[in-house]
């Protein structure tokens, strides 16, 4: 598969150029700095996949894949700036990577390659969120651009999650365990069959049936924790 790196930075070429060295299916066909070397070089080399920087002097990543007649390269975009991921995914862009760039996200982005034969580095990575990193979220027509640790409180809904943040609730087609297994445990907690807590918003905590514990969310929200949750909770949070 091949790929044209478009930043303007070429420092910042050169070390993306480095770590596809460890995806061999990939083969970085051509570089360029901006929008114009882009188009030369995507109508020379046809290019299968584009590692595309958003801020460029004149024409910006995002103007230039929407101006791309189809069939347009899989675009991964790599910039400095979180601001722009929801109009990226907008625009159908596999993945959204803020540099410096973290191997694994590079990793889970190559994983996400349609038609591209996995290699171990190329799977998507089985590490915990941590709270400080930023997922994307969509539902429908919405979509959100969210850090983990704003994420307060996911619902079981069947097959579904429903996710509370801010003043959002998008429901994912994703079960409450799979969520359960990205999210680190140091932040959430198991509160019961159907939820999952973060740990930084709890505003109180009070005695409950039957030994559990009623856990008041920032925002309103209240949580049973049963007998037995309740039992870890105290462990997990005593001195």
């Amino acid at each position: 598969m091949k790929a044209l790196l478009i930043d303007d930075e070429r420092l910042a070429r050169n070390e993306l150029r480095r770590m596809l060295s460890a995806f061999p299916e990939i083969q970085v066909a051509g570089e360029a700095s901006n929008a114009k070397q882009a188009r030369e070089q995507m109508a020379s080399l046809k290019p299968d996949l584009l590692f595309l920087d958003v801020q460029m002097p004149g024409e910006t990543g995002l103007e230039l894949l929407e101006s791309l007649e189809p069939p347009v390269p899989h675009v991964v975009f790599t910039t400095a700036y979180d601001e722009f991921a929801v109009k990226a995914f907008e625009l159908n862009a596999l993945d959204y990577l803020l540099k410096p760039v973290d191997p694994a996200r590079l990793a889970a982005a190559v994983g996400r390659i349609p038609g591209l034969k996995g290699t171990p580095e190329a799977k998507q990575p089985t590490g915990r969120l941590n709270a400080g990193e930023r997922v994307f979220v969509r539902e429908g027509e919405r979509c959100w651009f969210v850090e983990v640790g704003q994420i307060r409180l996911l619902e079981s809904e069947g097959n579904y999650t429903r996710v509370h943040f801010g003043d959002a609730q998008p429901q994912l087609f994703r079960s409450l365990n799979a969520m359960e297994e990205r999210l680190d445990p140091k932040s959430f907690f198991r509160a019961n069959r159907r939820q999952i807590i973060n740990i930084a918003w709890i505003a109180s905590v009070e005695p409950w049936f039957s030994g559990g514990l009623l856990v008041q969310l920032k925002g309103g929200a209240k949580v049973e924790l049963s007998r037995r949750q309740a039992h870890d909770f105290r462990e997990r949070m005593s001195l």
